[in-house]
C-alpha cells in the first residue's frame, strides 16, 4: 500500500517536472538565446538590409570630390528561368560561360525560389546597354545599389578605394557582414566609421514557398538607413589637378601645406591613376594591372617613400648651430673642397651666404662644431654626446617622427643618433666618419611630407601644426591635435638669417633656384640634389641624382609651403624649383603667367630608362 502511495507521488512529480522543463526551455529559446528568435523570424518574415548612402566628400572650397552613384547587380530566381539562351545572356552580361554555370549551380543549391546574385556592380553606362534586353530573360532582374564615384578623377592616393570586407574585417568589427564594402586605403579607410553611416532593416512577410505577401506589422519594426557623415577636406582640387598634370611623365611627389593651419592643400604622387578604376566589377583586374606596373603607381611616394634630403637639410643645420651657440649668423667658413665637392662660388661670409650658395664645406664645418663640442676627452664619446644633441634638435622639426597625419599608412624619415652608429659601426666612429649627414646625405632620410612640413616650420618661424587632410566633419570641429601648435627647439629669433638666405636662393644672381623666381611673389626656397646609390648583389650603382626643392611664399604672411621631389632628374634647381613656383603661382594668383616655363615642365619626360627602373 505504501509502495502505491509512493508511486503516486513519483508520477505526480514527473507530471510537474516535464511541463517545467518545457517552460524553462521555451524561456531560454525565446528570451535568452536570440538564435531561435532570429530563426523564427526567418521562417515567418523576410528581413532585408537597406544600405545607407556613404558620406559625401568635398574639397576645401565645397567642390564634390567623392560622391555616390547607382550601380546594378543582376539577381536570379532559378525557378522562374525557362529555356534561357545562356550564350546570349553571358554575352550581354559580359561574363564567361564557366562563371555563369558556376553561379547558377550555386543559386540552385541555395534556393530555387529565392533570389541569388549573379553579377555585381555593373556601372550605369554598361547597364544602359543591358537594361533594354533584360526582359527577354525571365527570372533575371536588376538590384540597384550605390557605389563610390570620383567626379574629378584626381588624388587617387589621398582618397583611397573600397573593396569587399574580408574575414579579418568582420572579426575586428561586428558591424560588417559578408558582402559589405569597406574603405581599404586613404581617406576612405581613415574616416571609414564616419563615412559608412548606419544600416537599416525592412521586414516582409512571406508564404510557405518564400514569396512576399506584404510588410511585417505594417512596417512598424522597419528602421531607416542613416547616411554617413559628410567630410570637407583641406585639398584644393584645382591645385591638386594642376600638380598631377605637371607631374605627368615623372616619378616623384608634390606636397603643399597651408603653414598657418597645417592643412594639406595638395598631395601628388607620380605616377598616379584614375580612382574610378578601383570601383565596380573591374576593380580586381584594374588593381592587378596597376600592381604589376614597374613604375609603382599604387605607391604613395609622398607618404611612404623616404629619401636623403640633400641640401634642403642645411637650413636645419644652420638653425641648430645658432641655437647651440657654436656659430652666430655672421659665421664664415672657407669652401674647402678637400672636405667635400662643391661648385665654384665666393666664400660664404655668414649664414645667409651659406644657405644661398649651398656650400657643402661650410655646413660640414658648422655641424662638426655641433657634434664635436669637447664635452669629453675621448673623441668617440664626445661625438656620441654631440650627435645625440643634434638628433634631438632634428626630430623637433618633425623629421623621423610621427607627424600624426590623418592617413592610415605612412613611413617616417631616419635621424641617426649615437645608438644607431654604435650598432652599425661597432662603436668606432667620430664626426669625420659620418660627416655626410651635415649636407643631408648618408643615413639621414626624409619623406616628402616631412620636407613640406619643414618648409611650413620655416614659414612659421619655428612651429608647425600637424599636417592633416580633414577640414570639417559634418561642418563640425576637427580633432584638437590639428589645432595645436608644436614648437621646435630653436628660438624664432634665429630663423631670419636662414629665411633671408632662402629668399636669395631664388631672387639673387648666384642663387641655386633662379628658375623658381616670380616677379610678383617673394618665394623663399632651398634646392637639393640627392645622390642616388643602389647596392645590388654586392655591387654599388650610382644612378641619376634626385631633384628636390622646398619653399614657402610669400615671405611675409606665407600662404603655402611646398616640397617637390622628382626622382632621377638631376640638379634641384633644374626641374623641382620651377615646378614648385608654378604651383605657388597657381595657388596664390589662380593663374600662371610664364607659359614658356609651364610648357617646359609639361613637356618634360623625366622617367628614367628601364635599366634604372629595374635597379631601383
Amino acid at each position: 500500500m505504501r509502495n502505491i502511495e509512493n508511486r503516486k507521488y513519483v508520477i505526480a512529480l514527473i507530471f510537474l517536472i516535464i511541463p517545467l522543463i518545457f517552460i524553462v526551455r521555451l524561456f531560454y529559446m525565446q528570451v535568452v538565446d536570440t538564435q531561435w528568435k532570429e530563426r523564427a523570424a526567418q521562417i515567418s518574415e523576410n528581413r532585408i538590409t537597406t544600405y545607407p548612402a556613404r558620406g559625401i566628400v568635398y574639397d576645401r572650397n565645397g567642390v564634390k570630390i567623392i560622391s555616390n552613384e547607382v550601380y546594378y547587380d543582376i539577381h536570379v530566381i532559378p525557378k522562374q528561368t525557362n529555356n534561357t539562351d545562356s550564350i546570349a545572356l553571358t554575352k550581354l552580361l559580359g561574363i564567361s560561360m564557366d562563371e555563369y554555370v558556376s553561379k547558377m549551380n550555386k543559386a540552385r543549391n541555395y534556393s530555387r525560389r529565392k533570389p541569388s546574385e549573379l553579377v555585381r556592380q555593373i556601372p550605369p553606362n554598361e547597364f544602359s546597354v543591358i537594361a533594354p534586353e533584360l526582359y527577354k530573360y525571365p527570372g533575371f532582374f536588376e538590384v540597384a545599389r550605390t557605389l563610390r564615384v570620383y567626379p574629378k578623377k584626381i588624388a587617387a592616393h589621398v582618397l583611397g578605394y573600397m573593396n569587399e570586407a574580408n574575414g579579418t574585417d568582420i572579426e575586428k568589427d561586428s558591424y560588417y557582414k559578408s558582402g559589405d564594402y569597406i574603405g581599404r586605403s586613404g581617406i576612405e579607410k581613415m574616416y571609414e566609421k564616419e563615412l559608412r553611416g548606419q544600416r537599416g532593416v525592412k521586414y516582409y512577410l512571406q508564404d510557405a514557398i518564400g514569396l512576399s505577401t506584404g510588410k511585417y506589422e505594417n512596417g512598424d519594426y522597419d528602421t531607416l538607413a542613416v547616411q554617413g557623415q559628410n567630410l570637407s577636406l583641406s585639398i584644393d582640387w584645382e591645385l591638386q589637378a594642376y600638380g598631377e598634370k605637371l607631374m605627368q611623365n615623372k616619378l616623384g611627389s608634390i606636397v603643399a601645406i597651408e603653414p598657418a593651419t597645417g592643412e594639406i592643400l595638395a598631395m601628388i604622387s607620380a605616377p598616379t591613376y584614375d580612382p574610378n578604376l578601383l570601383v565596380g566589377r573591374h576593380l580586381g583586374a584594374n588593381y592587378g594591372a596597376l600592381a604589376e606596373d614597374t613604375l609603382l603607381p599604387l605607391q604613395n611616394r609622398s607618404l611612404n617613400s623616404a629619401y636623403p634630403p640633400g641640401s634642403i637639410f642645411k637650413t636645419v643645420m644652420a638653425l641648430i648651430g645658432m641655437q647651440e651657440g657654436v656659430i652666430t649668423e655672421n659665421a664664415s667658413f672657407p669652401c674647402n673642397k678637400a672636405l667635400a665637392g662643391c661648385h665654384n662660388h665666393p666664400t660664404a661670409m655668414n649664414v645667409s651666404d651659406g644657405v644661398k650658395m649651398s656650400c657643402n664645406p661650410y655646413f660640414i664645418q658648422l655641424v662638426r662644431r655641433i657634434v664635436q663640442q669637447g664635452k669629453d676627452k675621448s673623441i668617440f664619446k664626445d661625438a656620441a654626446i654631440g650627435l645625440d644633441i643634434w638628433a634631438k634638435y632634428v626630430r623637433s622639426f618633425g623629421i623621423g617622427t610621427d607627424l600624426q597625419v590623418d592617413y592610415p599608412t605612412n613611413v617616417h624619415g631616419n635621424v641617426p643618433d649615437a645608438a644607431y652608429y654604435d650598432k652599425h659601426l661597432n662603436f668606432r666612429w667620430a664626426f669625420s666618419t659620418i660627416q655626410s649627414i651635415a649636407i643631408g646625405q648618408g643615413e639621414v632620410l626624409i619623406t616628402p611630407l616631412e620636407m613640406a612640413n619643414l618648409a611650413a616650420i620655416l614659414a612659421n618661424r619655428g612651429y608647425f601644426i600637424p599636417p592633416h587632410f580633414i577640414k570639417s566633419i559634418d561642418q563640425g570641429e576637427i580633432p584638437e591635435i590639428y589645432r595645436t601648435k608644436k614648437y621646435t627647439m630653436v628660438d624664432s629669433a634665429y630663423f631670419e638669417p636662414v629665411i633671408d638666405g632662402m629668399w636669395r636662393v631664388v631672387h639673387e644672381d648666384g642663387g641655386t633656384a633662379r628658375r623658381a623666381r616670380l616677379d610678383s611673389i617673394a618665394i623663399c626656397g632651398k634646392t637639393g640634389t640627392v645622390e642616388n646609390f643602389k647596392r645590388i648583389s654586392g655591387k654599388v650603382y650610382q644612378l641619376t641624382d634626385h631633384s628636390n626643392f622646398m619653399a614657402f611664399a610669400p615671405r611675409d604672411n606665407p600662404q603655402i609651403a611646398i616640397s617637390v621631389f622628382i626622382e632621377n632628374s638631376g640638379f634641384g634647381g633644374t626641374w623641382s624649383a620651377p615646378l614648385a613656383s608654378l604651383m605657388i603661382e597657381k595657388y596664390i594668383t589662380g593663374t600662371v603667367a610664364d607659359t614658356a616655363k609651364e610648357n617646359r615642365i609639361l613637356n618634360a619626360n623625366l622617367i628614367p630608362d628601364a635599366e634604372d627602373i629595374i635597379r631601383k
